[in-house]
């Protein structure tokens, strides 16, 4: 990423392309082995073929904002990983387990302030924020979630929006799986805090 934050920042238009996808274009086309230069001339090719789409690059506070969210998962899966070692603790753990869960909750709060923080300070994001969250079932979370990791959203149809984050089913008529429709790939971050969010609006209500 900071190679193409490099490329944009001396206006060369550059793609960030799903490695996965390359790959499998390069394989399409007969071109099984690897090494820098044959991956050079694959991902030529795979870019005048495809015709990828340009899109701008995040600024500098957007990769913040993103990392920030990022930060709030990982403490908020480390808070439910102690939680569940607790219930099966022996007593001489227990003490120690209760304190780092008390303080990664501190932590995840100083998080939260800080993303918050950093909408606030962004007229563009705090008018999203106040606008996603005037959905009945938003909240900050997946107001935060939606702004950092889905700023395609209010750009692209809803069809394209539900495609790229994977709620979408898509067809996969052949083999085992014809006339079947599934989901796969997409953003699985936005994703998760979108069921989390029905999960929780359906439980109270």
């Amino acid at each position: 990423m900071s190679a193409a934050a490099a490329l944009a920042a001396h206006k060369v238009p550059v793609v960030v392309a799903n490695p996965r996808q390359a790959r499998d274009f390069a394989k399409s086309t007969g071109r099984l082995a690897k090494n820098d230069t044959i991956d050079a001339r694959g991902l030529a090719l795979f870019a005048e073929r495809v015709r990828p789409q340009v899109r701008d690059l995040p600024s500098d506070e957007a990769r913040a904002l993103g990392a920030l969210v990022s930060r709030r998962r990982q403490i908020i899966e480390m808070i439910t990983a102690e939680k569940n070692r607790l219930g099966f603790a022996l007593k001489p753990v227990q003490n120690g387990i209760k304190k780092h869960i008390r303080w990664l909750e501190r932590q995840l709060t100083d998080v939260d302030n800080d993303i918050d923080s950093v909408i606030r300070d962004s007229p563009v994001w705090a008018a999203k924020r106040d606008l996603l969250q005037s959905v009945p079932g938003v909240g900050p979370n997946l107001s935060r979630t939606l702004i950092a990791e889905l700023p395609e959203l209010g750009q692209l149809t809803h069809r394209q929006i539900a495609a790229l984050v994977g709620v979408a089913p898509f067809a996969r008529d052949s083999g085992v799986f014809r006339g079947k429709r599934m989901i796969w790939g997409g953003r699985a971050s936005v994703r998760s805090a979108l069921y989390l969010s029905v999960w929780s609006a359906a439980k109270w209500n």
